[in-house]
């Protein structure tokens, strides 16, 4: 019963998506400009981070290349999801124990509470990452200061060796179907998503349910499904002609032959 009410839930937040998209003003991912932020750290001292998080990327964030990599965002950066998958450069300035070197890092989840509420611009990093900011020998006593000012700005993701793939959620049928996009470079986020049907002509949008996650209540649908991205950043569009094959399963991924950098 737990499991049918968390269907429920999911399938109607599918549906009020319709209701909910809000128009957004694209930019170019490539931000030269440092802005201020704080920073704290998470999980053992040494750590990838949490497992799972807010973008859904579930076990993706324990391996390479996310491994390491992963950062909390305050929700001004998370942007109810639609900032996951995006990539910043965060450094800090203490030059008594920083080091010049910024780590890139890749919002896989949201903190919404403490040093992240009140509209702050914070990221709470693995403790890893977090330790790399400081200079040879220092980590450890980076990580005692606990928050710390930081710099931070955006940059494209990449993910050298990777396509981009789609993750068909559990709980997708014929009539809703739910997908995770994974390993986008580029601008790593996502604006808008359609579908097109075999043998169709017209681009189904998809409404985004929840982190990287996004849905489309119709059907009977049938496969094999084209998909098409655009990205929030910068509006980048990208199509995937019949990547999800016809006899497509629930929890299966699909790997496509493109992505935004080569």
């Amino acid at each position: 019963m737990q499991l049918l009410g968390l269907y429920v839930v999911v399938i109607l937040q599918c549906f009020l998506g319709v209701f909910g998209q809000q128009a957004h003003t694209h930019h170019n991912v490539a931000d030269l400009r440092w802005k201020p932020a704080t920073a704290t750290w998470y999980g053992s001292p040494d750590g990838d981070g949490t497992d799972g998080g807010a973008c859904g990327y579930g076990s993706l964030v324990d391996v390479r290349p996310l491994r390491a990599r992963v950062g909390a965002v305050s929700p001004i950066l998370f942007k109810n999801g639609e900032g996951c998958g995006a990539c910043y450069k965060v450094r800090c300035l203490d030059k008594s124990i920083c080091s010049r070197r910024a780590v890139t890092i890749i919002v896989t989840d949201e903190c919404p509470g403490g040093y992240c509420s009140n509209g702050n611009t914070h990221f709470d990093l693995s403790g890893a990452a977090f330790g790399r900011m400081a200079i040879s020998g220092e980590n450890d006593q980076l990580r005692n200061r606990g928050e710390l000012p930081v710099i931070y700005r955006r940059t494209p993701c990449k993910y050298p060796g990777k396509n981009i793939a789609f993750h068909v959620n559990e709980g997708s049928t014929d009539y809703w179907l739910s997908l995770l996009v994974e390993f986008e470079d580029g601008d790593g986020d996502v604006g808008s998503m359609h579908i097109r049907e075999a043998g169709g002509t017209e681009w189904l949008e998809m409404n985004h349910l929840w982190g990287a996650n996004w849905c489309i209540i119709r059907g009977p649908l049938k496969g094999p499904f084209s998909v098409k991205l655009t990205t929030l950043a910068a509006g980048r569009t990208l199509s995937a002609t019949d990547v999800i094959p016809r006899n497509w399963a629930p929890k299966a991924t699909y790997t496509t032959r493109l992505n935004f950098i080569h």
